[in-house]
């Protein structure tokens, strides 16, 4: 049992005024209902997946459910989006019962949120394992601050080693690391009693499965064609600017129907769509979105790819990590990439309230003063002050490349 950052928020937000009602959403299998079950014990679990008992839910009265279910956790609840109502009548009317609802379609169960629970929810999102996940050995083991974490809340330690290779936890790192670029992140393949055909299948099995139920949750489809050509050509493309005329081109359809395909990977939690820096209007910049996967190992399954990672799959992996460790409740701050038209380029540029952090992703082993070349001068671009950037990389060693730059290896700096 892998430790949940997210845990401690939970259950501090549930024992407050505001948190009578917890949403739990997020892609399928990444954990929602183990992280319920887990941090609410006394809570009574009630699965609406299954279509006997979900009818029998939806014909119970406001009391009824404050009597019978005065703690409940609701698993798949956009399945009947109906009983989203009746746990509305319960908080209006009664005091004491407080409720967990689970979704995977972040569409149909956000959407019914917004209608009915506004102002009565915390909604948090659970994301695959981030790489400290991964590395926890019990569900109760507390997770330091990534090195990551760290800059984004202050700022990076002194007493940073030469090299990665020093650190105690170099080679516990580098295993997760490794796994997470070829696997991901999802918990149900990490038991190390699995082998890699074992995790293969699983991945080739859950996208199967996001296609058949997901996707139909979102979509009538006459016809999936269209949309698996869609998603393929995506994982083909992650890391790039997103071209909805070339993804129309290579699915065969029309442009509109491929920007809501990707809209449907996004609101599955399978893509995430990095906005562009406009704080300013300097026509310089570029406007378009960049798509990263939010998981390697769903993104080379697509693909029925195994070997090595290319750079764009690297930089994707690296950011998606990022993202997810940025998406906790303390995390006050946005993610954009930036480009302008003459070449310069930042994989990942994070606002704070203070300024900025910029992130570049190289894949190679050794990096070398050039690799920084787009940081140079960065400042000059921003309206805040820029107050630190990093090369992260498959280079062990640890040193600075300019003022203000720092080379690092990803895989320290994400663990």
């Amino acid at each position: 049992m892998k430790s949940r950052a997210l845990n401690p928020s939970i259950i501090s937000k549930s024992q407050s005024k505001f948190g009578r009602i917890i949403i739990l959403t997020g892609a399928r299998q990444t954990g929602k209902t183990t992280l319920a079950r887990r941090s609410f014990p006394g809570y009574q679990y009630l699965s609406i997946e299954d279509p006997i008992t979900r009818d029998a839910y939806t014909r119970l009265t406001a009391h009824q459910w404050a009597v019978d279910y005065p703690n409940a956790i609701l698993d798949e609840v956009q399945k009947e989006p109906v009983l989203i109502e009746s746990i509305k009548s319960v908080y209006d009317q009664y005091e004491e019962p407080r409720y967990i609802l689970l979704g995977s379609s972040q569409f149909i169960l956000l959407q019914k949120v917004k209608e009915s629970l506004a102002g009565r929810c915390a909604i948090f999102e659970v994301f695959p394992l981030t790489l400290p996940e991964m590395m926890s050995e019990s569900w109760e083991e507390g997770l330091s601050p990534t090195f990551f974490q760290q800059a984004i809340e202050g700022g990076m330690p002194d007493n940073l080693p030469p090299s990665f290779l020093l650190h105690p936890r170099h080679a516990k790192a580098l295993r997760a690391f490794d796994h997470y670029l070829h696997f991901g992140g999802y918990p149900a393949i990490i038991d190390e009693t699995l082998d890699d055909t074992d995790r293969r299948e699983w991945i080739h099995d859950y996208i199967r499965t996001f296609l058949e139920r997901d996707i139909r949750d979102l979509a009538e489809f006459r016809n999936l064609e269209p949309f698996v050509k869609t998603q393929k050509t995506t994982a083909l493309l992650t890391r790039s600017l997103v071209n909805y005329a070339f993804l129309a081109r290579e699915a065969d359809i029309a442009p509109g129907t491929a920007r809501r395909f990707l809209q449907y990977l996004e609101l599955s939690y399978q893509v995430m769509l990095l906005k562009p820096w406009a704080r300013n209007e300097l026509k310089r910049l570029s406007k378009s979105t960049k798509l990263h996967y939010l998981d390697p190992g769903i993104q080379r399954g697509i693909l029925r790819k195994q070997g090595a990672l290319t750079g764009n799959e690297f930089e994707s992996a690296v950011i998606a990590e990022l993202y997810k460790q940025s998406r906790q409740p303390w995390f006050q701050g946005d993610l954009y990439h930036l480009r302008t038209v003459d070449g310069r380029e930042v994989d990942l540029l994070i606002e704070l309230e203070k300024g900025y952090i910029a992130v570049e992703v190289k894949m190679t082993h050794r990096v070398n003063p050039t690799d920084a070349r787009h940081l140079a001068g960065l400042h000059e671009i921003l309206d805040k002050p820029l107050l630190h950037s990093f090369v992260l990389s498959n280079d062990m060693d640890v040193r600075t490349l300019a003022p203000g730059i720092t080379a690092m290896p990803a895989v320290m700096f994400l663990t």
